[in-house]
């Protein structure tokens, strides 16, 4: 993993640097707000960038607050760390606008995949866990949710959250197997995976699963659906919302949200004449989703999925 001066082992390595300082601007100073501040490599960076930036860093998980604190805390009164998930910590933000810039880096840490306790990979023996806020978390597990949500509500799961076509025939499998023994570890829901849907599974296809149930456990998608408008209202004028997602149903929300920011006229096409705001919100910057580098990906090569897209607030 490679170590860190201020936190000893590197916690999670952040993904697009150059590319997110771009965006973001820092030398302009301001106060800049990084929803998932993990260990704290984006904020440092943002940081470093101007003596006159500041930052607010949010995380519902207390062990990565706890690596980012110390990683920053030799900038002093320029950083405030919040225990919170991000659409909790955005709607905080967003009460008047006071932003530069906002940042949210949508992954799960390298932290988190490497922990088996947290129960976040399908290696053998790993808990089914996956909470992002820590084992003291009030949220269910992922094997609660294997063991008592309904065939048609884990197949809902499988099918809208993995993709996975066959998500009836892995549910009907969860449901039968738990009637013998309940779901503790990954081996259990390998199993039934293995049963419903063949042996010939590849690890994308285990890891599509594995990522529904996790995005299902934290509620992922709801929460950057609900984030998205805060932090743009959060956004002073000309300021600069930057997201770095890693699956494609989170980079179309994304997506789907900048473009009509950018647009003039929401009304439905059969309205004659425009009754809505007239006007754009802002523009987004990236056409398409910016990937890393080569370069990047060979030595991280947990960053070859990230994608990042800009949206900037009208002046």
């Amino acid at each position: 993993m490679g170590e860190d001066e201020a936190t000893g082992p590197v916690y999670h390595r952040p993904v697009m640097v150059k590319e997110v300082l771009d965006y973001l601007r820092p030398l302009r100073g301001g106060v800049y707000f990084d929803g998932t501040v993990g260990g704290g490599g984006h904020s440092e960076a943002i940081l470093e960038a101007s003596a006159e930036a500041r930052v607010i860093g949010v995380d519902q998980d207390p062990e990565a607050l706890e690596v980012a604190q110390r990683r920053l805390s030799r900038f002093g009164e320029r950083v405030r760390l919040m225990r919170a998930n991000f659409a909790d910590g955005a709607l905080a933000a967003s009460r008047e606008p006071s932003l530069a810039g906002a940042l949210l880096d949508l992954g799960i840490s390298s932290r988190h995949i490497d922990t088996t306790e947290r129960g976040f990979s399908f290696r053998p023996g790993t808990p089914l866990d996956m909470r992002m806020a820590g084992p003291g978390s009030s949220l269910p597990t992922a094997a609660d949710l294997l063991n008592t949500l309904s065939e048609s509500e884990l197949a809902d799961i499988f099918f809208r959250l993995g993709e996975e076509r066959r998500s009836r025939r892995l549910a009907r499998e969860i449901v039968r197997r738990r009637d013998e023994r309940p779901f503790a570890t990954s081996d259990d829901l390998l199993a039934a995976m293995d049963r419903s849907l063949g042996p010939r599974q590849d690890a994308q296809d285990r890891a599509r699963i594995f990522q529904a149930l996790r995005i299902a456990v934290n509620g992922e998608l709801a929460a950057l659906e609900r984030a998205l408008p805060l932090l743009r209202e959060g956004l002073l004028p000309d300021g600069v919302l930057v997201v770095l997602s890693y699956h494609s149903l989170e980079d179309r929300l994304v997506k789907e949200s900048f473009r009509e920011w950018s647009r003039a006229c929401i009304c439905p096409p059969e309205l004659p004449v425009c009754v809505c705001r007239g006007v754009p919100l802002g523009t987004s910057l990236t056409k398409k989703p910016l990937s890393p580098t080569p370069e990047e990906v060979v030595s991280n090569p947990r960053a070859r999925s990230a994608r990042l897209r800009a949206w900037r607030k009208a002046a």
